[in-house]
């Protein structure tokens, strides 16, 4: 037992009182040589929320029925929540405006229960102690007050404008976005001060919006010098020795089908039918771990990124695109080295045989979806002339991806049929349409594809009993799904077994929606009542997939997970994985698998918010204009509407003048008190446009009544 662990069991004991850290020395016996270590250890486990100093510098445990540690959430109100690091234990701690206690949106803190919850109110707390502040650098609009400054912060979550003396102004003038780092915290009510340490442009100047968000999100735009330097040095050649060291695949009919703008091409097919009536697929991944090399300055740069960002007008790619859109993209007519997985797939959708080697390609096309769909979906003489010599082949595949679908499906995988949304911006970066976007036939082949690819590959490696990094989707919680189960009671649906569920209820509630009005809407509700998948170095299932094993294996050029499973087989396959190489990754894979988890999390955020921003930007001119739109969420202050092309934007309950207007969460409907007037999910409504706010990504609606046409 370490001295760590041996602290904590002490602590642990029901004789224990709080203590000062010299009577914690003396009962264990720690001499004067060994203080300060033993102090740091102490104050590590402060540090960590396990233990707190309370009154006259004692330390006590943090007993998780009244201590909560916690990253608090902000609100532009100046109260907050504490989203508890435990997740078991529930609901979020609501933090009143008082008992902030100088803590801001994403500092890491201890909040003591003083109000138990009921059935109309949350627990309540107060913030005792702040173990991690947030980063210290703050995107907002500087204003200019001559003598001083403030910031105020694009994210409204943090609750407070930051004070800028004049010595601390820098270049920055009034309606720059700027970048300010904190130079004092909030203190007794006092606003945190700072000095402006970046000037990002003026509000109207092309770019600025979103160079904005790049830097609220802290995402490392440009490579550093040394990263630059070691891909120069990167051959851009596929010799002689390294083709002659792999599975030469060459010779095979291989080709790419990705998006007509995409550069940076990381997976190739193959396909044909085997004379037993099988169908043999090959899905070749680029060897991106070949030219990034472990411990290399890019790959610690590429593992820091963790993923490549997609923000509308620009990539924020996880590896410069010398690689990305050079060696490692699988352009045509260019020998490329691979990762590829061949599957022998019977007429059932089971993949009865397979194998993973490193091999050499030479792409024979490189196809775009939408042509790939119009022939498939049209049959258009254009399609079928650009698509000369692989017209077989897409037949194949597009059989044969239905036939693996259709094991997910048995098997109670969900597809989710909700709207995804594509923003068009000019030259200018300015939106000029926002429209649903089409999933159409050739980006399905495609995903399954990858999807069935993927299970092989998790599958193999599971059983070969070596560390690996897992893509995980946990079950639902059961409180989640009786919440979503008592929304859809109001369309008149219901799912069985919300104590331990199956995917397959979902499965089947998603067909029973299929083309009906709230399809899109449940789908999404459905969405947000499950867990996040993430990345873990323990196997488990893939709750969404039905899947018992799945990884990332096939998108290394964008996401480093992949890039590690490459690393992993490559070493299987040569013999390479010593005893010290698989306690490094036993070691390492946590890490990597919570920082993984992490940037993806931080790069959702960063895309949500620039199409939050570009759709409010969008709707400002539109100002008084009606649409219809279906409500797709209900709160206790007003009626989301989402319209047609995927733009949702709020009706406050204050704009509804013919009555006072509740949100009854048990029947999940708005009321009008005196009218029972009723609103409920998915009711077409009018609205008007009243307001487009771009700085806190808002759009404000109002309902129009029948009798005011």
């Amino acid at each position: 037992m370490t001295v760590r662990e041996k602290i904590i069991h002490f602590m642990e004991e029901k004789d224990y009182s709080p203590m000062t850290k010299k009577t914690l020395a003396n009962k264990f016996n720690i001499g004067k040589s060994g203080l300060k270590a033993f102090y740091d250890i102490l104050e590590s486990l402060e540090k960590e929320g396990r233990i707190i100093k309370i009154n006259e510098d004692k330390y006590n445990l943090i007993d998780n029925d009244y201590l909560i540690v916690g990253r608090l959430e902000g609100h532009e109100r100046g109260f907050g929540f504490v989203v508890p690091e435990d997740k078991e234990r529930g609901a979020d701690i609501f933090i009143p405006r008082d008992y902030m206690n100088g803590a801001i949106h994403g500092d890491t803190v201890i909040a003591n229960i003083i109000s138990e919850a009921t059935e109309s109110r949350r627990e309540e707390g107060e913030i005792l102690r702040i173990l991690e502040r947030r980063d210290n650098k703050i995107v907002g609009v500087f204003d200019d007050n001559k003598s001083f400054g403030f910031v105020i912060p694009d994210d409204n979550k943090i609750g407070y404008d930051i004070f800028i003396p004049k010595a601390q102004f820098g270049k920055a003038k009034s309606n720059q976005k700027v970048v300010v780092e904190i130079t004092k915290w909030p203190k007794n009510g006092r606003n945190p001060e700072g000095r402006v340490v970046e000037v990002l442009g003026y509000l109207s100047e092309a770019g600025t919006d979103i160079l904005s968000i790049i830097r609220q999100f802290d995402l490392p735009e440009k490579f550093p010098k040394e990263v630059k330097n070691y891909v120069d040095n990167v051959n851009q050649e596929v010799t002689d020795e390294e083709i002659n060291s792999r599975v030469d695949l060459r010779d095979l009919k291989t080709f790419t089908i990705d998006g007509f703008d995409a550069k940076d091409l990381d997976d190739a097919i193959s396909i044909h039918k085997k004379d037993n009536g099988n169908y043999d697929l090959g899905v070749h991944i680029a060897d991106v771990s070949h030219y990034v090399k472990e411990n290399s300055i890019l790959d610690k740069e590429a593992e820091n990124r963790g993923n490549s960002v997609y923000l509308l007008d620009r990539v924020i790619p996880m590896l410069p695109e010398e690689l990305s859109n050079g060696i490692c993209s699988l352009n045509p007519n260019q020998d490329r080295l691979c990762l590829s997985v061949n599957m022998e797939i019977d007429k059932s959708g089971t993949v009865i045989d397979h194998r993973i080697e490193e091999t050499v390609i030479n792409s024979k096309h490189r196809l775009i979806y939408d042509d790939v769909s119009d022939y498939l979906e049209l049959e258009t003489t254009e399609s079928i002339e650009k698509l000369e010599g692989v017209l077989e082949e897409l037949t194949l595949m597009e059989e044969l991806s239905k036939i693996l679908r259709a094991k997910r499906e048995r098997r109670g995988s969900i597809d989710f049929n909700f709207p995804e949304t594509t923003i068009i911006l000019d030259e200018k970066g300015i939106p000029v349409e926002v429209r649903e976007e089409e999933r159409r036939i050739g980006n399905k082949i495609i995903e399954e594809f990858m999807l069935i690819t993927n299970e092989t590959v998790s599958e193999h490696y599971y059983w070969a009993d070596i560390p690996f990094l897992y893509r995980i989707h946990e079950d639902p919680s059961p409180e989640r799904i009786a919440d979503f189960n008592k929304i859809i009671y109001n369309f008149g649906y219901s799912i069985k077994g919300e104590q331990e569920i199956h995917p397959k209820e979902l499965q089947l509630l998603m067909k029973e929606i299929e083309g009906k009005d709230e399809e899109s809407l449940i789908s999404m509700l459905m969405l947000r009542s499950l867990k996040k998948a993430i990345y873990s170095e323990v196997p488990g299932t893939h709750f969404g997939l039905a899947s018992k094993y799945y990884s990332h294996f096939t998108a290394p050029i964008r996401r480093y997970p992949d890039l590690i499973i490459h690393r992993i087989i490559k070493m299987f396959i040569n013999g390479k994985l010593s005893n010290n190489k698989i306690d490094k990754l036993i070691k390492d894979l946590p890490e990597i698998a919570d920082h993984s988890s992490m940037t993806e999390r931080r790069a959702e955020e960063a895309e949500r918010e620039v199409d939050d921003m570009k759709k409010a930007e969008y709707m400002q001119k539109y100002i008084g204009y009606e649409f219809k739109g279906r409500i797709s969420s209900l709160t206790n202050f007003g009626i989301f509407v989402q319209l047609e092309n995927t733009i949702e934007g709020l009706v406050h309950f204050s704009t509804l003048k013919d009555d006072y207007y509740e949100f009854d969460e048990e029947n999940y409907y708005v009321i009008g008190e005196r009218t029972k007037n009723i609103y409920r999910l998915g009711q077409e409504v009018t609205v008007r446009v009243m307001d487009a706010n771009v700085a806190k990504r808002v759009i404000d609606f109002r309902l129009i009544e029948l009798d005011e046409y």
